[in-house]
Protein backbone atom coordinates (compact mmCIF):
# COMPACT_ATOMS: atom_id res chain seq x y z
CA UNK A 1 0.00 0.00 0.00
CA UNK A 2 2.42 2.62 0.87
CA UNK A 3 4.16 1.51 -2.43
CA UNK A 4 1.08 2.51 -4.41
CA UNK A 5 0.84 5.70 -2.58
CA UNK A 6 4.71 6.56 -3.02
CA UNK A 7 4.12 5.14 -7.56
CA UNK A 8 0.40 7.33 -7.36
CA UNK A 9 2.70 10.55 -5.60
CA UNK A 10 5.29 10.31 -8.34
CA UNK A 11 2.67 9.98 -11.10
CA UNK A 12 1.39 13.52 -9.94
CA UNK A 13 4.33 15.28 -9.42
CA UNK A 14 5.24 14.17 -12.57
CA UNK A 15 2.36 15.13 -14.63
CA UNK A 16 2.29 18.48 -13.08
CA UNK A 17 5.56 18.78 -14.01
CA UNK A 18 4.93 18.35 -17.57
CA UNK A 19 2.00 20.51 -17.42
CA UNK A 20 4.71 23.27 -16.71
CA UNK A 21 6.57 22.14 -19.47
CA UNK A 22 3.59 22.45 -21.92
CA UNK A 23 3.14 25.97 -20.84
CA UNK A 24 6.41 27.25 -20.91
CA UNK A 25 6.46 25.81 -24.08
CA UNK A 26 3.78 28.14 -25.43
CA UNK A 27 5.15 30.44 -27.66
CA UNK A 28 3.03 34.89 -27.49
CA UNK A 29 4.52 34.91 -31.42
CA UNK A 30 5.18 32.82 -33.82
CA UNK A 31 5.43 33.72 -37.44
CA UNK A 32 3.79 31.40 -39.95
CA UNK A 33 4.02 32.22 -43.70
CA UNK A 34 2.46 29.94 -46.55
CA UNK A 35 1.24 31.27 -50.13
CA UNK A 36 -2.19 32.68 -49.20
CA UNK A 37 -0.90 34.42 -45.92
CA UNK A 38 1.69 35.35 -43.04
CA UNK A 39 0.42 35.06 -39.80
CA UNK A 40 1.78 36.21 -36.19
CA UNK A 41 0.22 33.88 -34.05
CA UNK A 42 0.18 33.55 -29.65
CA UNK A 43 -0.17 29.98 -28.88
CA UNK A 44 -1.11 31.07 -25.36
CA UNK A 45 -4.05 32.98 -26.38
CA UNK A 46 -4.80 30.68 -28.97
CA UNK A 47 -5.66 33.00 -31.64
CA UNK A 48 -3.73 35.09 -34.18
CA UNK A 49 -2.68 38.47 -33.25
CA UNK A 50 -1.89 39.51 -36.86
CA UNK A 51 -2.43 38.26 -40.42
CA UNK A 52 -1.60 39.79 -43.76
CA UNK A 53 -3.10 38.49 -47.14
CA UNK A 54 -3.53 39.80 -50.95
CA UNK A 55 -6.82 40.70 -52.05
CA UNK A 56 -6.61 40.00 -56.32
CA UNK A 57 -9.01 39.44 -59.49
CA UNK A 58 -8.78 36.10 -58.45
CA UNK A 59 -10.96 33.61 -60.65
CA UNK A 60 -13.35 31.21 -58.93
CA UNK A 61 -12.95 28.04 -59.75
CA UNK A 62 -13.76 25.32 -56.59
CA UNK A 63 -16.29 25.62 -53.86
CA UNK A 64 -15.77 25.04 -50.75
CA UNK A 65 -17.68 22.02 -50.20
CA UNK A 66 -17.57 20.41 -46.76
CA UNK A 67 -13.59 22.04 -46.19
CA UNK A 68 -13.45 22.08 -42.33
CA UNK A 69 -10.73 23.54 -40.43
CA UNK A 70 -8.03 21.66 -39.41
CA UNK A 71 -5.15 21.59 -36.56
CA UNK A 72 -1.35 21.96 -37.86
CA UNK A 73 0.88 19.92 -36.10
CA UNK A 74 3.59 22.15 -35.39
CA UNK A 75 1.21 24.86 -33.65
CA UNK A 76 -0.89 25.22 -30.45
CA UNK A 77 -4.13 26.33 -32.07
CA UNK A 78 -7.80 27.02 -31.24
CA UNK A 79 -9.97 23.58 -31.71
CA UNK A 80 -13.38 22.86 -32.24
CA UNK A 81 -14.27 22.62 -28.61
CA UNK A 82 -13.45 26.67 -28.61
CA UNK A 83 -16.63 27.32 -30.62
CA UNK A 84 -18.58 24.14 -29.60
CA UNK A 85 -22.23 25.73 -27.99
CA UNK A 86 -21.48 29.76 -27.86
CA UNK A 87 -21.81 32.15 -29.68
CA UNK A 88 -17.88 32.73 -31.02
CA UNK A 89 -17.69 31.54 -35.13
CA UNK A 90 -14.66 30.11 -36.77
CA UNK A 91 -13.69 33.31 -38.08
CA UNK A 92 -11.99 33.55 -41.34
CA UNK A 93 -9.06 36.38 -41.46
CA UNK A 94 -8.35 35.52 -44.72
CA UNK A 95 -11.28 35.11 -46.37
CA UNK A 96 -12.36 31.84 -48.02
CA UNK A 97 -14.08 33.28 -50.86
CA UNK A 98 -10.69 35.43 -51.58
CA UNK A 99 -8.56 32.11 -52.17
CA UNK A 100 -11.59 30.32 -54.07
CA UNK A 101 -9.02 29.80 -57.69
CA UNK A 102 -7.75 26.59 -56.48
CA UNK A 103 -8.02 24.14 -53.63
CA UNK A 104 -4.88 24.05 -52.32
CA UNK A 105 -5.30 27.55 -51.84
CA UNK A 106 -8.92 27.51 -50.46
CA UNK A 107 -8.03 24.64 -47.99
CA UNK A 108 -5.10 27.09 -46.59
CA UNK A 109 -7.71 29.16 -45.56
CA UNK A 110 -8.95 26.42 -43.77
CA UNK A 111 -5.92 25.91 -40.76
CA UNK A 112 -6.89 27.07 -37.36
CA UNK A 113 -4.14 29.66 -38.03
CA UNK A 114 -6.29 31.71 -39.68
CA UNK A 115 -9.61 31.30 -37.14
CA UNK A 116 -10.24 33.68 -34.55
CA UNK A 117 -13.07 33.93 -32.24
CA UNK A 118 -15.71 36.14 -33.53
CA UNK A 119 -19.22 37.25 -32.63
CA UNK A 120 -21.37 35.28 -35.36
CA UNK A 121 -23.64 38.61 -36.08
CA UNK A 122 -20.14 39.94 -36.60
CA UNK A 123 -18.63 37.41 -38.66
CA UNK A 124 -21.79 36.56 -40.94
CA UNK A 125 -23.12 40.41 -41.43
CA UNK A 126 -20.74 43.89 -41.37
CA UNK A 127 -17.65 41.73 -41.77
CA UNK A 128 -18.89 39.47 -44.41
CA UNK A 129 -20.08 42.24 -46.53
CA UNK A 130 -16.66 44.33 -45.75
CA UNK A 131 -15.05 41.41 -47.49
CA UNK A 132 -17.42 41.23 -50.47
CA UNK A 133 -16.42 45.17 -51.09
CA UNK A 134 -12.79 43.84 -50.89
CA UNK A 135 -13.52 41.97 -54.02
CA UNK A 136 -14.99 44.56 -55.78
CA UNK A 137 -12.39 46.78 -55.00
CA UNK A 138 -9.99 44.18 -56.54
CA UNK A 139 -11.42 44.22 -59.58
CA UNK A 140 -9.08 47.50 -60.29
CA UNK A 141 -6.23 46.93 -58.17
CA UNK A 142 -4.60 45.05 -55.81
CA UNK A 143 -4.86 44.79 -51.88
CA UNK A 144 -3.10 44.44 -49.18
CA UNK A 145 -4.92 43.73 -46.03
CA UNK A 146 -3.31 42.94 -42.39
CA UNK A 147 -5.95 42.35 -39.73
CA UNK A 148 -4.88 42.60 -35.98
CA UNK A 149 -6.76 41.28 -32.99
CA UNK A 150 -7.18 43.07 -29.74
CA UNK A 151 -7.57 42.22 -26.06
CA UNK A 152 -8.40 45.18 -23.92
CA UNK A 153 -9.72 45.46 -20.50
CA UNK A 154 -10.84 42.11 -18.92
CA UNK A 155 -11.50 39.76 -21.84
CA UNK A 156 -13.11 36.54 -21.66
CA UNK A 157 -10.53 33.69 -21.60
CA UNK A 158 -12.82 30.23 -22.30
CA UNK A 159 -13.11 26.61 -20.15
CA UNK A 160 -11.28 25.61 -23.23
CA UNK A 161 -8.66 28.12 -23.19
CA UNK A 162 -9.43 30.43 -25.92
CA UNK A 163 -8.67 34.12 -25.59
CA UNK A 164 -11.46 36.07 -26.94
CA UNK A 165 -10.42 39.43 -29.08
CA UNK A 166 -12.02 42.55 -27.83
CA UNK A 167 -11.75 43.98 -31.29
CA UNK A 168 -10.82 43.14 -34.70
CA UNK A 169 -9.07 46.00 -37.45
CA UNK A 170 -9.05 45.39 -41.18
CA UNK A 171 -5.85 47.87 -42.56
CA UNK A 172 -6.80 47.89 -46.54
CA UNK A 173 -4.03 49.56 -48.30
CA UNK A 174 -4.69 49.77 -52.19
CA UNK A 175 -1.54 49.31 -54.27
CA UNK A 176 -1.97 51.20 -56.88
CA UNK A 177 -3.34 54.27 -55.44
CA UNK A 178 -1.07 54.36 -51.94
CA UNK A 179 -3.96 55.19 -50.34
CA UNK A 180 -5.94 53.39 -47.63
CA UNK A 181 -8.53 52.35 -45.14
CA UNK A 182 -8.78 51.30 -41.77
CA UNK A 183 -11.66 49.66 -39.90
CA UNK A 184 -12.31 48.76 -35.79
CA UNK A 185 -14.81 46.63 -35.09
CA UNK A 186 -15.85 45.79 -32.00
CA UNK A 187 -16.00 42.01 -31.36
CA UNK A 188 -19.83 42.08 -31.27
CA UNK A 189 -23.24 42.20 -32.64
CA UNK A 190 -22.72 45.16 -34.71
CA UNK A 191 -25.23 47.80 -34.23
CA UNK A 192 -23.82 50.21 -37.35
CA UNK A 193 -23.58 49.23 -41.31
CA UNK A 194 -19.46 48.65 -42.01
CA UNK A 195 -18.75 51.79 -43.47
CA UNK A 196 -19.32 53.83 -39.92
CA UNK A 197 -16.50 51.49 -38.66
CA UNK A 198 -13.76 53.54 -40.61
CA UNK A 199 -10.99 55.54 -39.25
CA UNK A 200 -8.09 57.28 -39.75
CA UNK A 201 -4.80 55.25 -41.39
CA UNK A 202 -1.95 55.91 -42.53
CA UNK A 203 -0.54 54.14 -45.90
CA UNK A 204 3.21 52.57 -45.48
CA UNK A 205 4.97 55.46 -46.28
CA UNK A 206 3.38 57.74 -43.38
CA UNK A 207 1.33 59.56 -45.18
CA UNK A 208 -2.44 59.37 -43.37
CA UNK A 209 -5.55 58.66 -45.66
CA UNK A 210 -9.06 58.51 -44.87
CA UNK A 211 -10.69 57.28 -48.24
CA UNK A 212 -9.23 56.03 -51.27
Amino acid sequence: MKLFKILLLSFILWGCEAEQIVAQELREEVIVENAVFKVWYNEVKEQPVKLVYTSTDRPKNVDRGSMNFYKESDYHTSDNADYYANVWDKGHLAPAATYSDSKENLRQTFSFLNCALQDQYLNRGEWRLLEEQEREWDDEQNLTITVELLWEGDYEILPTGGHIPTHMTKHIYFENDNTCKKFVFPNENPTLGWEEYEVECSTPSGRRATSN
